[in-house]
């Protein structure tokens, strides 16, 4: 069944928005594209979606893969049907801030510390990726 979650974040710079719709399956239930994002939890996206886009889904994903795999331990796959967004409203971090709060919101998930703030003093978001550091350094979610 598709869900939708809707990422909201108001700033005085008008803020961050963006709709995630997905739903998930038994992997391979379909045979279509997917990405591996962990050992058993797949990720397949809607077409014409943007690398960055894919890798922020990906890291906002896989922050929540030992949780998914312990929950579904034959694998699961989460099919993002549409990603929207206003272009003045949208920042490629988010997209791991919607899947993440996606996941947690379907699954009943903890929080893992992904979040962004406003930084009054530079006039800028803060992107924090709680105990996960720099999210594409290398063998960070090992």
């Amino acid at each position: 069944m598709s869900h939708i979650f809707k990422y909201r974040l108001r700033s005085p710079l008008g803020g961050l928005a963006a709709d995630l719709e997905a739903d998930w399956v038994d992997p391979d239930a379909d045979g279509e594209f997917y990405l591996q994002v962990d050992r058993k939890t797949y990720l397949t996206l809607p077409k014409g979606m943007h690398w960055r886009d894919a890798s922020w889904l990906s890291f906002g994903l896989a922050v929540h893969a030992s949780d998914l795999l312990s929950r579904h331990p034959e694998g699961l796959t989460v099919r993002v049907t549409s990603f929207t967004y206003s272009v003045t409203h949208f920042r490629s971090e988010m997209v791991a801030l919607a899947m993440d709060g996606w996941v947690r919101e379907v699954f009943d998930l903890p929080d893992r510390g992904l979040c962004v703030e406003f930084g009054e003093e530079k006039g800028d978001y803060n992107f924090r990726w709680g105990t996960y550091g720099d999210p594409f350094e290398d063998d960070l979610l090992r």
